[in-house]
């Protein structure tokens, strides 16, 4: 009874407005414009196009502006449809037509559906460090106010023999090359160039400042890869750029008020947080950059790599402490103030990820896990004591056959990114930065980022897009008709 209300209805209202009958001037086609956008609400798309192209040819003569509205409420109706092709004709012209009315604002909305529908929000970000190279292929979405990132796919290889240094010789293997896998998977996805973003991290520019023949064999290797191309590499990265942008690329900016950033890598430990925006909205950064990751301490430990595992151990918690001392806590307590007001650290790294798969399979692919205290000295008693026990961790609970696979998949990595001293050193180097950040009247919550390890290059991209945003948002503020 209630679909032939409806369809009643529906027929009345076709016989009302003369369905049939084009638009006779503009006053007409606006009523036909907004019982479009009813019927579209309903999801009579074909009909909502039908009203649509019988508005077009009075407000074509007329009046621009209803012109505008009238080609993007086509092309929303034909994506409606999944009709692509013909939607982004619609809504390109439509996008031409508010910048020509110069309403900066609708032309960027318009620009956003046209970037969803067309894939053009899709990035690739290439990360290359000194022992891995990292890829991060991502989608940015808008979401209450500015771009998030949605990680699509990463690409981890842990090759650095290969992937810095390669022989030039002949007896080089292009396919061997880390950098080439990358920008294979980028090349399925179809991403352009002006798109894909390579950066050399920190530690690698310091390193190449430090062995002039490294940074040739790097550049050959680069110009084998990467034969007349336009990507872009950036070599300027500095340690404090860099926790600037692993903090954007790695903290949804919705809780930089109560969270700070924390990454654990090779040969730094870097991060930082940001202050509230000011009326004018700026916003400023205060990184924490320390000079020591997880490879820095193991050459540290046994430099001349002759020390027995048990040794190593008895070492390790020897110099881990004495750096801890000296380097961590009094940056951080330099930071406190500000530290003390983001209850919250967003904590990163090939380490913190080994925590979570070795502890908590259960959690594999789950965006953001809080790491305990307990999980920390759980962490750090296997490493110690049992590491076979640690990396072997049983899997028969996880009933979901995805999970178990992703969960299996994330072991794999981490085995093949971290070793038994690296797992060593970085467990204590890891509770020595839980202890630095929390005290007694100020606890931590400690919380893994997955996708964190590529922050700082998906930060690069949300920085460029939100202020992209902001800048054409200002704009079109200007603009009141």
């Amino acid at each position: 009874m209630k679909r032939f209300i409806s369809f009643v209805a529906f027929v009345g209202f076709v016989s009302t407005v003369g369905l049939a009958q084009p638009a006779q001037n503009l006053t007409q086609a606006i009523r036909y414009i907004k019982l479009a956008s009813t019927l579209r609400a309903v999801d009579k798309s074909d009909e909502s196009i039908s009203l649509l192209k019988r508005a077009l040819p009075a407000v074509r003569t007329t009046n621009f502006y209803w012109e505008a509205v009238t080609n993007e409420s086509l092309g929303l109706s034909y994506s409606d449809l999944r009709d692509t092709t013909t939607a982004l004709q619609y809504l390109e012209r439509a996008r031409t037509q508010y910048l020509k009315l110069k309403y900066v604002a609708s032309a960027w909305g318009v620009n956003e559906i046209v970037r969803n529908l067309s894939n053009k929000n899709l990035y690739a970000g290439i990360q290359i460090g000194t022992s891995t190279i990292k890829l991060a292929i991502l989608k940015t979405r808008y979401e209450t106010d500015f771009y998030e990132k949605d990680i699509k796919t990463t690409v981890d290889i842990a090759s650095p023999a290969v992937t810095l240094f390669a022989d030039a010789s002949a007896s080089y293997k292009p396919e061997q090359d880390a950098l080439k896998v990358c920008l294979d998977s980028v090349q399925r996805y179809n991403i352009p160039n002006e798109r894909v973003f390579i950066v050399l991290s920190n530690d690698v520019r310091e390193e190449l400042a430090k062995n002039p023949s490294n940074r040739k064999k790097l550049y050959d290797q680069l110009s084998r890869v990467l034969p007349n191309s336009n990507l872009k590499i950036d070599t300027s990265l500095t340690a404090s750029r860099e926790a600037e942008l692993f903090t954007i690329g790695a903290i949804p900016r919705k809780v930089w008020p109560t969270t700070s950033a924390l990454d654990i890598g090779s040969n730094s430990t870097l991060g930082g947080y940001f202050d509230q925006a000011t009326p004018m909205g700026a916003k400023t950064f205060h990184g924490i950059n320390v000079p020591v990751g997880i490879n820095s301490l193991v050459e540290q430990i046994d430099s001349k790599r002759a020390l027995n595992l048990d040794a190593f151990k008895r070492e390790a918690q020897r110099v881990v402490k004495s750096v801890a001392d000296a380097e961590l806590l009094k940056r951080v307590n330099s930071e406190s103030k500000g530290l003390q007001q983001r209850r919250t650290v967003g904590i990163g790294g090939d380490l913190v990820w080994a925590l979570v798969s070795y502890l908590h399979p259960e959690k594999a692919g789950v965006t953001a896990v809080a790491i305990t205290m307990d999980d920390m000295e759980r962490f750090k008693k296997l490493a110690l004591s049992d590491y076979r026990e640690l990396t072997k961790p049983d899997l028969s609970n996880i009933a979901n056959p995805t999970i178990r696979a992703q969960a299996e998949q994330d072991i794999s990595t981490v085995q093949n990114l971290l070793n038994e001293k690296q797992i060593v050193v970085g467990a204590l180097w890891l509770e020595s930065i839980m202890k630095a950040y929390s005290t007694a009247s100020t606890p931590r919550r400690f919380v893994f980022v997955r996708n964190a390890d590529v922050g700082w290059v998906t930060g690069k991209f949300l920085e460029t897009i939100n202020y992209e945003y902001e800048s054409t948002i200002a704009k079109g503020s200007l603009y009141t008709r």
